[in-house]
């Protein structure tokens, strides 16, 4: 795993710290993974900041399941409130969920106007793969080749992104995500992405296990963050329609504001006025922290699945976690984190292409490639020459520099080459400029 800490390497943890580490390793296991080659110990957070045992406070520029921030007020009060009331699944008449329910799928283009509730985002996605495979009576599926889905067996199963210890079944087929570094440029890069989906449904077809469809993180975070050129995905989708399969949009990652829209697939859709997926996942950031998920899809698909197929999920729409869900829509309504997002995201993003230029014209620090950005959802990625060859060292190591400066981000990408940066929606413009200051003290470290 990129950016982890290898289990029992020295530290300079303090004792108490260390001690924990090693409680931990006891006890939780080797499937589990420490960010960092210093971990770091939390103990609490508020808002975009993190801060450890001693009392150190840390910019949080990479996680996005507090959306609206560490320990939100208004998210602890609705759900400390509505546990003293009622908590119960959903198959008795109650308001909350109905009322949500209504207010969640009015942020969707028609025909998306119906919503099935789970706990995480992993069983969201194994709720659509159950609906469209039903559909098609058909298990073939299309991923990219570094998509991170999720970690139930069905969900691992589309998930390359886990390794090579994690083997994909012959009916998932893989296609590149369009590249914007390497090759001809985004527009040949797309007629490559659309040329190897259409191929992908020949062979699945070809090899008895038919198309079911086509499930793609909105903004191929996990692929590295490719989101050129604008309405790649809804060119791509119109094959997998044509070819009778569903067009799943994973946006656990990219949904509720994280791009400056509430959705990552809108940034597809400006040349395609009304144009919806089929089905779309949503997750992490839904509850900010408290677990809930969905999958938002048409009467007509959710009839023709729930008539033959019963569905329950006994925490999925839970009275407290309806009550997470609602705060988090009215922080981002009442705070305006959409136009934040995006009026935040765009100084972050051209700080770190300034950086990039700069540090070009004195040719210190790692090479930057490529510095991509949509609200605030950015990645950085880096090459050890002019065309273009994947530099995984540089990410790790700007990763480990920047954790040293108290700003922790992560790494992933198909090469483990792509800085990621993903804060909660509440960063704000010190935050930002907190950021840059350290980007560019990382950088000439280097």
């Amino acid at each position: 795993m990129v950016n982890a800490y290898a289990s029992g390497a020295p530290t300079a943890l303090p004792p108490e710290s260390q001690e924990l580490l090693r409680r931990r390793e006891r006890v939780l296991g080797s499937p589990y993974r420490l960010f960092y080659r210093e971990p770091v110990h939390l103990v609490r957070g508020s808002g975009a900041h993190l801060f450890d045992a001693q009392g150190n406070d840390y910019l949080d520029a990479y996680n996005n399941v507090p959306a609206v921030g560490h320990a939100n007020p208004r998210v602890q009060a609705a759900v400390g409130e509505q546990l003293g009331v009622l908590n119960t699944h959903t198959r008795y008449l109650t308001d909350d969920v109905v009322d949500y329910a209504e207010r969640l799928t009015g942020l969707f283009p028609a025909p998306l106007s119906q919503a099935i509730f789970a706990c995480t985002g992993s069983e969201a996605v194994d709720l659509a793969l159950r609906i469209a495979r039903h559909r098609a009576s058909a298990p073939g599926v299309i991923v990219t080749r570094n998509a991170y889905h999720g970690t139930t067996t069905a969900a691992a199963e589309i998930s390359p992104s886990l390794g090579d210890g994690n083997p994909l079944p012959p009916y998932v087929a893989l296609v590149d995500a369009p590249d914007s570094v390497r090759g001809a440029g985004p527009e040949a890069a797309e007629r490559e992405f659309l040329a190897q989906i259409s191929a992908a449904i020949e062979r699945l077809t070809a090899r008895g296990f038919g198309f079911a469809g086509m499930i793609v993180d909105s903004v191929l975070s996990s692929d590295g963050l490719r989101l050129e050129p604008a309405g790649f995905l809804t060119r791509a989708a119109r094959l997998v329609r044509a070819a009778g399969g569903l067009t799943i949009a994973d946006e656990v990652q990219p949904g509720f504001g994280r791009t400056g829209s509430w959705w990552g697939f809108q940034r597809h859709t400006a040349d395609a006025p009304g144009f919806a997926p089929d089905l779309v996942v949503l997750g992490k950031p839904m509850g900010n922290g408290v677990p809930i998920s969905a999958v938002i899809g048409s009467a007509e698909i959710f009839e023709a699945f729930g008539s033959e197929v019963r569905y329950f999920n006994t925490f999925g729409g839970s009275a407290a976690s309806i009550a997470a869900a609602g705060a988090v829509l009215d922080e981002i309504a009442e705070r305006r984190l959409l136009e934040h997002a995006a009026r935040v995201g765009s100084i972050l993003l051209s700080g770190l292409r300034d950086l990039a230029a700069d540090s070009e014209r004195r040719g210190r620090g790692p090479r930057i490639a490529e510095v991509r950005g949509a609200g605030l959802f950015l990645s950085v990625e880096y090459a050890s020459d002019a065309d273009g060859t994947p530099d995984p060292e540089a990410a790790v190591r700007m990763v480990d520099a920047l954790r040293e400066r108290r700003i922790l981000v992560s790494a992933s990408g198909t090469h483990e080459n792509v800085l990621k940066i993903r804060p909660p929606l509440v960063f704000d413009d010190a935050d930002a400029a907190r950021f840059l200051d350290g980007f560019a003290e990382a950088s000439a470290a280097r």
